[in-house]
């Protein structure tokens, strides 16, 4: 915790730097200062626009400049507080720069909840933030309408401030007010300070009248800080303005006194239903009050539901645990806790360990979820596979049963029940296949890892597509992919359906978890029940953006490290699942991940954990201690995606479109750095800084949802063409063979084994059902590369020798030829006497000869079991073979 306060202080100290009127430049930056020259001339824009709109109402316009006057591909997202965000053009000019004018009628109440914004280019891409790139919020208390009831903001590129007029004046205001240690307290502010009063609970217990003209006050107290008191800076600017703030004890929630006072141990917070009783506990140290509502319906009138509810006064208890007993069973009913803080005077909020919810998850249900079953969940037990063995088959919900191909039962179309739908086929051509759940069952894959299924922060009535990485209730599972999205025992027991249906077909469902950050930080429920707590922060005392979506938590604290924990171990044991796939891992603490895989495998011993060893944008968690990559050795018990496999096959990931890796490169020489990831990469072994040479923590992979398909990766390199579908097809095979020939655990997105494609689009986290589906119809095309496929799955899944661990993955050895046109290597099973030679090629040879004499089986991926193999054995460009024979 020391070494995060350090930095959060030096970096709110170089904060204060630059904080001028454009044209002072005291910083002597010139490169973003708008000089008077042309704020006076008209300032040349790309994009065709013209003059600022006139509204009948109240307005805001969003002045927006930039020194190389490029605005094409730039806009704006906005979104009010609690409601969803969306992107808005600059659709008006004036001599300054480029203008956003909407209505203030184009949000609910934006003057009372205020608007976040984000200055962005690349549209759904997200490539490019200006402004620092954190979310900024408008309060518009800071800034008058004019004559014509509009609110002027104006923006400059590369600058952090929000300014009131064209010539970059800011109004007064407190930037950071914070603990920084038990007895000192740090104020920040972006103009020069004359005088000064710090409040305790309303008493003043330091003043100053000649505060010497600084931006900065280090202000000592005569006690440690009490946690039950509202500390309060109000100041008095050179320009005699004033402002104050609420002193942040953010600083300190992960020091040693903090956790004494308040690290709370329990295992019973939520809703416990025992014998008579309903017992609710929620963690809130530094609130108030807390008034518990007992609602009949989970749906709120707007919805068509009712808000009449009961009201009951919380109990404030030991390590700041609000606590209240009703003497009854409410099985049924749901409930809301309304909370009273400093921050929050009266926020309603959903629990954050409610295990159900109504419609749109705004209100906890109460339920005895250990209960609500299908038949037979009893009997289901989780397959105690070698995470090493797992070929893991990457879908949404809805992906499998969106397209008119899948033709099963109307009424379960993009829900759970229709993902576990039986006996659906599709006819093409006089080809018939089968679709949906037959199909996977069909491929043989042995793990499912369904893309987000916990409650989003989205329209559970009026669906629209969306992957899922936008969290609201962790331990609830999502109601749009249910049939019933009002009751909150119809999600839990058609969850539990789909489990349990695809156990009894030998496949795990490893779940994509998000606990790196929430749809939305301020005014969450994390955020009322102990303001400053869960999330982190940078210099300014914003919401670091770690994970590139507004915030990120601070899995290091205690009581966020317990949710994460308490959350697994709920999914693991209640839904009796195979895995969890961590979203941006490197956002979590190594300490946060240790603990949960334990706690994990105390339930299930072969759980398989793994995540993305990186994150989505700069952390203050320190690198040493984070989950990334560069600590991969330091992981216990769980693994993490090979992005440098992946990279090498395909240039993957971050690469540029036209980029070419050892399969995508069918006219150059091919590195030796693509080669040194690829052959480690077949061991099981990761090499990115680091070396990881253990293929229990190592998931090898080439496509996932993210990014494009492996066909529209094809495409984008500009060198393949849609007419050559036969050699994409080929290539596509020698993808996931390396992959799935290779030691660790294998990973494929789903519909790669026909050619998926999602026309192009390498973001379509909210593009159209029909962009995301699995379109069965090219399985008709396609039969023999899904042959294929299930060649390479069957092997990956039955043969130890592709199971090895770290010791015996070290003694492969793989060969490759002169020009790195293919690699080879043996594979020794000892269980059955077979010695198995795998051989890849690309498309940079067709002179490529292995020698097969004495090989008694050989399989190819072009030929399938009709290969023959001899002394002098031609291998085809893109072309995979398996040769096997008994050992003497």
């Amino acid at each position: 915790m020391k070494k995060l306060s350090y930095l959060f202080l030096v970096a709110m100290a170089m904060s204060l730097i630059g904080c001028n009127k454009p044209g002072a430049n005291t910083s002597g930056d010139e490169s973003s200062q708008p000089t008077s020259s042309e704020t006076k001339n008209e300032h040349d824009v790309d994009i065709d626009v013209g003059p600022a709109p006139q509204f009948d109402e109240p307005a805001v316009f969003f002045h927006y400049w930039r020194k190389d006057c490029k605005y094409a591909g730039w806009d704006m997202w906005l979104w009010e507080k609690d409601h969803d965000g969306g992107a808005y053009a600059f659709n008006a000019k004036d001599d300054w720069g480029v203008i956003a004018a909407y209505p203030l009628s184009t949000w609910v109440d934006p003057e009372a909840n205020s608007l976040g914004f984000i200055v962005r280019k690349g549209g759904d891409s997200w490539a490019d933030k200006d402004l620092g790139g954190n979310d900024k919020f408008l309060n518009f208390s800071e800034f008058e309408k004019d004559e014509n009831d509009i609110y002027h903001v104006y923006l400059i590129s590369g600058k952090t401030d929000i300014y009131t007029d064209p010539n970059g004046t800011v109004k007064g205001r407190i930037t950071m007010a914070t603990f920084a240690t038990e007895t000192r307290i740090a104020v920040n502010t972006n103009l020069q300070i004359q005088a000064y009063k710090l409040y305790e609970s309303g008493d003043v217990i330091k003043s100053s009248d000649s505060a010497g003209r600084v931006k900065r006050l280090d202000l000592d107290i005569p006690h440690e800080c009490d946690y039950a008191k509202k500390y309060q800076i109000e100041v008095k600017f050179i320009d005699d303005t004033e402002a104050s703030a609420t002193v942040s004890k953010t600083l300190l929630f992960g020091g040693e006194r903090f956790g004494q006072l308040y690290n709370y141990e329990g295992e019973d917070l939520g809703v416990t239903l025992s014998g008579g009783k309903t017992i609710f506990k929620v963690w809130s140290p530094l609130s108030d009050a807390i008034d518990l509502r007992i609602y009949e319906s989970g749906t709120p009138a707007v919805l068509g539901g009712n808000d009449s509810h009961l009201e009951y006064h919380m109990e404030k208890g030991e390590k700041g645990v609000f606590e209240y007993t009703i003497n009854e069973r409410l099985d049924g009913f749901y409930y809301t806790y309304v909370v009273y803080n400093d921050t929050f005077n009266g926020r309603e909020i959903v629990d954050p360990y409610a295990k159900s919810a109504g419609v749109n998850g705004v209100r906890g249900a109460i339920i005895d979820i250990s209960t609500i079953n299908p038949v037979g969940w009893a009997d289901v037990n989780v397959h105690q596979y070698d995470r090493k063995s797992l070929v893991v088959y990457e879908t949404h919900v809805c992906d499998v049963t969106s397209s008119s191909t899948w033709t099963g039962s109307e009424a379960n179309r993009k829900l759970f029940t229709g993902m576990y739908e039986e006996g659906t086929t599709y006819e093409e051509d006089g080809v018939t296949v089968t679709t949906g759940f037959d199909h996977i069952k069909e491929l043989g894959v042995n793990a499912v890892q369904i893309i987000p299924l916990y409650d989003q922060a989205n329209d559970e009535i009026n669906k629209s597509f969306n992957w899922g990485y936008n969290p609201l209730n962790y331990n609830v599972v999502e109601g749009s992919y249910s049939s019933d999205p009002y009751n909150a025992e119809v999600r839990v027991r058609e969850f539990k359906g789909l489990v349990q249906a695809y156990n009894e077909a030998g496949i795990n469902i490893i779940m994509d978890v998000v606990y790196n950050h929430v749809a939305g930080a301020q005014g969450c429920n994390f955020d009322v029940l102990c303001p400053g707590y869960y999330f982190r922060y940078n210099g300014s005392g914003d919401y670091s953006n770690g994970s590139g979506c507004g915030n990120e938590t601070a899995s290091e604290n205690y009581m966020m490290r317990k949710f994460m924990i308490d959350s697994i171990k709920f999914w693991a044991k209640e839904y009796k699942l195979g895995g969890f796939r961590f979203d941006l891992m490197g956002l979590h603490d190594l300490e946060t991940m240790k603990q949960l895989t334990a706690a994990a495998k105390e339930i299930n011993p072969s759980i398989a954990i793994y995540g993305e060893p990186w994150t989505g944008g700069t952390s203050p968690l320190p690198e040493d201690e984070s989950a990334k990559q560069i600590n991969g050795n330091r992981y216990v018990g769980y693994g993490a995606f090979n992005d440098q496999m992946r990279d090498a096959l395909i240039k993957g990931g971050l690469s540029g479109p036209e980029e070419v890796g050892w399969i995508t490169n069918n006219v150059n020489s091919i590195s030796q750095a693509d080669m040194t990831k690829l052959t480690r990469g077949i061991v099981g072994t990761t090499s990115a800084g680091t070396v990881i040479a253990d293929p229990d923590k190592t998931t090898n992979y080439v496509t996932c949802h993210d990014n494009r398909t492996l066909y529209d990766r094809f495409l984008a390199t500009k060198r393949f063409n849609e007419d050559q579908d036969d050699m994409l097809a080929k290539m596509n095979v020698l993808a996931n063979a390396v992959v799935l020939t290779s030691q660790g655990t294998s990973f494929m997105l789903a519909g790669e084994e026909f050619l998926r494609t999602k026309h192009g689009n390498d973001n379509s986290y909210n593009a159209s059902y029909y962009i995301n589906e699995l379109d069965y119809s090219l399985k008709c095309k396609h039969m023999p590369m899904v042959e294929a496929y299930k060649k390479l799955i069957n092997l990956k899944t039955s043969l130890g020798a592709l199971h090895m661990d770290a010791a015996h993955a070290a003694d492969i050895r793989v060969n490759t030829t002169s020009d790195n046109s293919m690699v080879s290597y043996i594979l020794e099973d000892t269980a059955t006497n077979t010695k198995y030679l795998i051989i890849h090629a690309n498309g940079l040879s067709s002179s490529n000869v292995v020698d097969l004499g004495g090989y008694t089986n050989v399989w190819s991926s072009i030929y399938g079991d009709s290969k023959v193999g001899t002394t002098n054995t031609s291998v085809e460009k893109y072309e995979t073979i398996v040769a096997s024979v008994l050992m003497s």
